[in-house]
């Protein structure tokens, strides 16, 4: 009889535990396929409003997992670029358990594009990155920020004026100055290209005939395929086809420029420079640069020892998109960089 009552008591104790979790008690932690009733309905999707001065627009952000300690938010390239970018991280994060968020900033592809060109500015998309945050409830505890290319800028410049709200920055194939970048674009990658076809690409863009079908070609054969995606057109990812086909070209020709030799569209891009800004910000950073990039990977090596907590990541056989053409490089340090963080592990 005595064992009876004390088997009874442990199965009275056990259901009040499971009772407790499913009233919502703390004790367990959500699986990494834990999602709420809203994102089951949406497949993780949610439109956000943004507040801007000319009105409130609506971008596009997907979750993908669920970690209350790790949530990587990533910012695309362009201005103007896609999510899409980023889409073969789906083979990598969910299986260490790593939450991410795709977003399509304004005026990109699955967003809104009120094409206003008052809007397109360095300081509203640091504001619209901190509107995102707060609307997926993201803080200093979980928050990792991974900005590529045009996203390494808008990283950089929101650690600059929110890194109390971030656990971790990474900087992926962005030097931290502009006019750098030019430098490097006209006296390093330029002269690697043919004479003949430099020359014709240069011609080109003096007399600013972009349309011409011919300079697509060149500047596609003998700089994309060498320094972007260094493989093939035919054999780029189908993520990078698709997103360079939603590319909106008309914010990324405003604040980049025509040429991809260098940035020659707006002024407050064509002279952004933070590089002696990096020793203010203190949040441990992760900086990525690839031997073939179209950025100088020494500046961005240079760059991991301004910062305070600074890791420095190359990889040897990556160009700017290196997520790609050099993935398990790129994949791998990601990883490790989140994880050890996380772990308190991160030197």
């Amino acid at each position: 009889m005595k064992i009876l009552i004390q088997v009874i008591s442990l199965l009275l104790l056990v259901s009040a535990c499971n009772t407790s979790t499913k009233e919502g008690s703390t004790a367990t932690t959500p699986s990494y396929l834990t999602y709420s009733k809203e994102d089951k309905f949406a497949g993780g999707i949610k439109m956000i409003p943004i507040k801007t001065p000319k009105g409130e627009f609506r971008v596009w952000t997907k979750k993908v997992g669920n970690n209350p300690k790790m949530k990587v938010l990533l910012l695309h390239g362009g201005p103007g670029g896609t999510h899409e970018f980023f889409e073969c991280f789906d083979g990598y994060l969910p299986e260490e358990g790593i939450e991410y968020i795709y977003y399509d900033q304004l005026e990109s592809y699955y967003s809104d594009q009120p094409n206003d060109s008052t809007l397109w500015t360095i300081e509203h998309f640091v504001e619209e990155v901190e509107q995102v945050r707060q609307a997926l409830g993201l803080n200093k505890d979980n928050f990792y920020l991974l900005g590529q290319s045009w996203g390494g800028i808008l990283a950089m410049e929101y650690a600059l004026k929110y890194q109390n709200n971030l656990k971790g920055l990474i900087i992926s194939n962005m030097m931290s100055s502009i006019p750098e970048y030019n430098k490097y674009a006209q006296e390093v990658l330029g002269p690697q290209i043919d004479p003949a076809v430099l020359k014709t690409i240069k011609d080109i863009e003096a007399k600013g005939d972009f349309a011409n079908p011919k300079y697509e070609e060149l500047v596609t054969e003998h700089f994309y395929t060498k320094h972007v995606v260094r493989m093939p057109v035919e054999k780029w990812p189908e993520p990078v086809v698709r997103a360079f086909k939603h590319l909106s070209k008309g914010i990324y020709v405003y604040m980049q420029g025509y040429s991809e030799f260098g940035v020659t569209g707006n002024a407050s891009l064509k002279n952004w420079d933070r590089s002696k800004d990096l020793v203010n910000i203190t949040v441990p950073t992760l900086v990525i640069g690839s031997t073939f990039d179209t950025m100088d990977p020494k500046h961005m090596e240079w760059m991991s020892k301004q910062v305070k907590k600074g890791r420095f990541l190359l990889c040897p056989n990556g160009s700017h998109c290196s997520q790609f053409d050099d993935q398990e490089t790129y994949m791998g340090g990601v990883i490790k960089f989140v994880k050890d963080v996380d772990s308190a592990k991160f030197q």
